[in-house]
């Protein structure tokens, strides 16, 4: 593989990486487990001492950041009434411990770590562990025995929390284990089971890894994408001050040659991808092995599209290959300024980078069908110039130079001119009519050109031939345009009945309903 083509590779790569990466950060609960399983650790409860708590910071704020996370989707599922996922979250909020029968065992001897906030910046820790758990139809019990670590000693102490059904309504037990009253908890009855909830305090589970691993992959993915990012912009660095002496040439030689050549389409998406793709795209895919194949595929389409003056098939094909990795850039861009990170999810960046691979085939297509529709159109008029020249006296190549002089500029004069050329540099009548019909790849052009080969092979007088194909053009565009008619007028039921009927029904029958209200 070239080792320019790693550039584009790379660059791909480290923008999907940055995307799923940045995906998380913007949604931190998404993938995050709120199970309760335990891991098996090393340390007993006892053993465990101050600095192990407090080292756990990060696992603290990513709690703190997932409640969060969850307070938000609380909000919009309340606004939005969607109460499969509003019991759902509700049950998660501020979530220590869901007690149910299936758990009660599981949950005994689960050692906990808690931290609270005294003031800004400012915070006491602690853990406990899980000593008992009863649970039947009418109540639930939960005892704890907690420590609570001051700044020189530590507080050690057993707390009993206890809710039951006392007339068809559970009470609340709620309680603090620390001395500053900040680490609070309550155990309550929800959603028909028993959960015991933190209130303004981060509590996790201690040798619970599933927020360590989810962690650990948003690391990974982060790191991973900002060494492809320096690993492409060193390639691409590198790309460009080797080819810089040979872009400086050749940019002389299409310079020189301008005179000749027409300005660049205007079209928005080439217009101002054509300096990227041509300077750095464009020699990678003319160093493929495979080059050939891309040719033979694209070099008709441009030339029935008439963009073969100003791009080669190794030029569209690495059009192709930027827009990989210019309509992501875009999309991310316009994401960011227009401030629509919500609206806009980065797990689209893919979709979108497969959407720029086939754009401007989709674009070229429409090209292609304008250009064969204008042609068609044209016919009948310079088929009729071409006739009343052929019969003024003039040959047909005379004919059609006196066309190209007189007639409005349009796709099928410019093939008549690229037919003269064809003509002057040696090849027959014949083949220019060949190669003109392969170029436009059209029908009616097919048959005229089919036409005046047969007439010229045996010496015939093209000139009333020229004079009846423009009549049957003429008559065949007249039946077209009265086709295109018919359809018009069954096309324009669909918004009489869904838009224009509705609105005048409601004009007639609104006063009508107005007095039937009011009793008139």
């Amino acid at each position: 593989m070239s080792f320019k083509i790693l550039i584009a590779i790379f660059v791909f790569i480290q923008m999907t990486a940055l995307a799923f990466s940045q995906e998380k950060e913007l949604d931190p609960c998404e993938g995050v487990s709120l199970s309760t399983s335990v891991t098996k650790v090393n340390e007993t409860f006892d053993d465990i001492d101050k600095n192990l708590v407090i080292r756990q910071n990060k696992k603290f704020d990513n709690v703190l950041q997932r409640q969060a996370c969850i307070d938000h989707r609380l909000n919009i599922y309340r606004e939005n009434n969607e109460q499969t996922k509003l019991k759902q979250y509700e049950l998660r909020n501020n979530l220590v411990l869901l007690l149910t029968k299936s758990k009660e065992q599981e949950n005994v001897n689960k050692t906990m770590f808690y931290r609270s906030a005294v003031s800004a910046g400012s915070f006491v820790y602690g853990k406990f562990i899980v000593r008992n758990i009863n649970i039947s139809a009418s109540s639930c019990e939960l005892l704890i025995e907690a420590v609570h670590y001051d700044r020189n000693s530590s507080i050690q102490n057993k707390y009993s929390f206890h809710i039951k059904n006392d007339a068809n309504s559970w009470n609340i037990d709620r309680s603090s284990i620390d001395p500053y009253g900040q680490a609070t908890y309550e155990l309550r009855r929800e959603h028909g089971v028993c959960v015991f909830r933190s209130i303004g305090v981060q509590t996790f589970v201690y040798g619970n890894t599933a927020d360590v691993i989810e962690d650990n992959k948003n690391e990974l993915i982060y790191y991973a994408s900002l060494f492809l990012i320096g690993l492409s912009v060193f390639l691409v660095a590198r790309t460009v001050f080797d080819d810089e002496d040979k872009f400086k040439a050749q940019e002389k030689l299409e310079d020189a040659e301008s005179q000749t050549k027409e300005p660049v389409p205007t079209d928005i998406v080439l217009k101002y991808s054509r300096p990227f793709f041509k300077r750095y795209f464009s020699p990678i895919v003319k160093g493929m092995k495979n080059k050939k194949k891309i040719k033979e595929k694209y070099k008709r389409k441009l030339a029935s599209s008439g963009l073969n003056k100003f791009l080669s098939p190794e030029d569209f094909f690495a059009f192709k290959l930027f827009l990989i990795i210019g309509f992501p850039i875009l999309y991310l861009f316009l994401r960011e300024f227009l401030e629509v990170q919500q609206d806009w999810p980065l797990m689209a960046t893919p979709f979108i980078s497969v959407f720029g691979f086939f754009y401007p085939d989709i674009w070229i297509d429409g090209k292609i069908a304008n250009r064969q529709k204008e042609v068609v159109q044209n016919m009948p008029f310079i088929v009729d110039m071409l006739a009343l020249s052929v019969e003024a006296g003039l040959d047909f190549v005379a004919a059609m130079q006196k066309v190209i002089e007189k007639a409005p500029k349009s796709a099928l004069v410019d093939e008549f001119e690229i037919m003269i050329r064809e003509t002057k540099v040696g090849a027959s009548r014949a083949e220019a009519l060949r190669a003109m019909s392969w170029r436009i790849n059209s029908l009616p052009i097919s048959s005229f050109c089919a036409t005046l080969i047969a007439a010229d092979s045996v010496g015939a007088n093209i000139g009333p031939i020229l004079k009846t194909l423009a009549a049957e053009l003429r008559q065949k565009r007249s039946a077209t345009i009265e086709k295109e008619g018919a359809k018009a007028a069954t096309k324009i039921l669909i918004p009489m009945i869904f838009l224009i009927i509705p609105a005048v029904m409601l004009v007639i029958a609104a006063p009508m309903a107005l007095q039937f209200i009011g009793g008139n």
